[in-house]
């Protein structure tokens, strides 16, 4: 992916609310795209030299309305195919978080913001290093959890993986609550997302899952 620089970045983006849907720089995910609005939205994209959508988590606020969270993450659309029906299956790659400022009135049938990047610049540099990590553990307490949720991987492949690589693809694949997806998407550290996904895990294999669900 050609590298997007500090001076790049827009002022304004597009945004997806997608509840669940975690973006990571330098991570990649993959969209299914057939809403009307969300179609407009890949096209208009695809005209930009960034090409930059941002990927940001509705939520509730105390009042019981749905707001969207302040920090989400941009990603630049790398990958594209049309179907024959009209659908389009994209892939952005995770560029950089942003924090909202507010969102924009006008004609598109799409939401789109003003953000800033400022507290995020770590974000376009190379892949984060994690020093503390116990390999070791880690993948011990992510077998019980695979164990106890009927799930299955190629162990092998991440007992080799870069500890970036490691971290943010199971961040961003595991099914986690939305809320928790958050907390990992703001972790300002790989190491902090390191120990906020553990937490998590810790969690749901003492049961944390049925007692949020009651």
């Amino acid at each position: 992916m050609r590298m997007i620089k500090s001076c790049d970045l827009p002022a304004q983006i597009p945004l997806f609310p997608l509840p669940g849907a975690l973006l990571l720089p330098r991570g990649r995910l993959p969209l299914h795209i057939f809403e009307p609005r969300y179609l407009q939205m890949i096209e208009d994209c695809l005209k930009t030299p960034q090409r930059l959508i941002g990927m940001i988590q509705p939520c509730r606020g105390r009042d019981g309305c749905e707001k969207l969270s302040v920090i989400g993450c941009a990603g630049r659309l790398t990958g594209f195919s049309e179907t024959e029906d009209g659908r389009y299956m994209i892939t952005l790659s995770g560029v950089s978080r942003f924090r909202l400022q507010q969102e924009l009135e006008g004609f598109s049938p799409y939401r789109r913001a003003e953000v800033a990047w400022g507290d995020f610049e770590r974000d376009l540099g190379l892949a984060e290093h994690d020093p503390g990590f116990d390999r070791d553990a880690f993948l011990e307490t992510l077998a019980r959890y695979f164990h106890a949720q009927g799930l299955d991987t190629d162990w092998e492949a991440l007992k080799d993986a870069e500890d970036e690589f490691l971290i943010n693809s199971l961040s961003m694949l595991l099914p986690l609550e939305a809320e928790d997806k958050q907390a990992l998407l703001e972790a300002p550290s790989l190491a902090t997302r390191r120990e906020t996904l553990v937490t998590l895990l810790e969690f749901v294999l003492r049961g944390g899952l049925e007692e949020r669900q009651q």
